[in-house]
């Protein structure tokens, strides 16, 4: 009995000093310069959206945050880099929708997203409207889908790309609705959108920020909503919700992770210095002028989040068959 005893103290004590630790770690966190990875190009949404939160987080914590860009591989080299770098809250990501859609679409990879990573905070999200040419012939989201069923892939849409979040979106639509379009790949959402214009593709998922003008003038119209609640600055376009289509609800989505096993102390720390960062009114209209609404989780909540994520996209690659090399 008093081995048992013996043994169960020193399991307190040693859970103690951990906690201890981790509550010193956070206090005196950060002592040096951060870096955040982003895995794309300088200049994109998530260039601007991780350089704006790392200048605010500089000014908060004191210390340096250094904005590193590693593009390639659909997001997958800089998160590669993020998965092996020390656990202790100096290397962060930058973490779009692809960071869940692309392990389930790559055969092998030198990390687990789901096991290597834990989720800071969601940063903010941008929603998707299903936007068709006149020539399709449409003019309610009902008459798109009765068209789908009764004339399956007679309808081309296009997308920026094999495994893209407007991609992958249309194949859950469909499989949502039992409908049938037929995938043209581009290499960006630029030239789609020029070929949606065109009327060489009739329909396509696109963020309001690549198509509004045109809907304005009358070339694009917007059918429905990729969200489960309608977009404020277009609220006479329904959800998907709103049609009886269930289980659809697509963003591209921006959040900050870190390395599995970082210390909850820490996280816990980023995760409330960046939930005071988003709520100022400068950062809200920066954030919107990117075409990007702040939708703030909490680090255990964005963790939840990836993991619906992970599951409503794997149902989508599967339906899909895309793959990357």
């Amino acid at each position: 009995m008093k081995m048992h005893i013996g043994r169960w103290a020193r399991l307190v004590a040693l859970s103690l000093l951990a906690a201890v630790a981790g509550h010193a770690a956070a206090q005196s966190y950060p002592t040096k310069p951060i870096r955040i990875v982003v895995p794309f190009a300088p200049g994109g949404a998530s260039d601007v959206l991780a350089r704006l939160v790392g200048q605010k987080l500089s000014e908060r914590l004191g210390q340096p945050v250094v904005v590193e860009n590693k593009p390639g591989a659909t997001t997958t080299l800089g998160a590669a880099e993020v998965a092996k770098a020390p656990a202790d809250g100096y290397t962060l990501m930058l973490a779009p929708a692809p960071f869940v859609i692309a392990p389930l679409m790559y055969q092998k990879l030198a990390y687990d997203a789901a096991k290597d990573f834990t989720g800071v905070a969601l940063l903010a999200s941008s929603p998707l409207i299903l936007t068709v040419h006149p020539s399709v012939g449409v003019s309610t989201p009902q008459e798109l889908l009765a068209l789908g069923k009764a004339k399956p892939g007679t309808v081309a849409y296009g997308s920026p790309g094999s495994g893209s979040v407007p991609h992958l979106a249309t194949e859950l639509f469909k499989l949502r609705t039992g409908t049938d379009f037929t995938h043209v790949p581009y290499k960006g959402g630029g030239p789609a959108v020029t070929d949606l214009v065109a009327g060489h593709i009739g329909m396509m998922f696109a963020s309001p920020i690549e198509v509004s003008q045109h809907v304005a003038a009358g070339k694009l119209k917007y059918l429905v909503t990729s969200t489960k609640e309608r977009v404020p600055s277009l609220p006479n376009v329904p959800t998907a919700g709103e049609l009886g289509i269930a289980g659809f609800d697509v963003v591209a989505w921006f959040g900050i992770v870190a390395p599995a096993g970082t210390p909850r102390d820490v996280v816990g720390r980023l995760s409330q210095e960046i939930g005071r960062i988003l709520a100022a009114p400068d950062v809200k209209e920066k954030f919107a002028a990117q075409g990007a609404e702040i939708t703030f989780l909490a680090a255990d909540e964005f963790d939840r989040f990836l993991a619906r994520e992970r599951e409503q996209w794997a149902q989508a690659v599967k339906v899909s068959g895309a793959k990357l090399d």
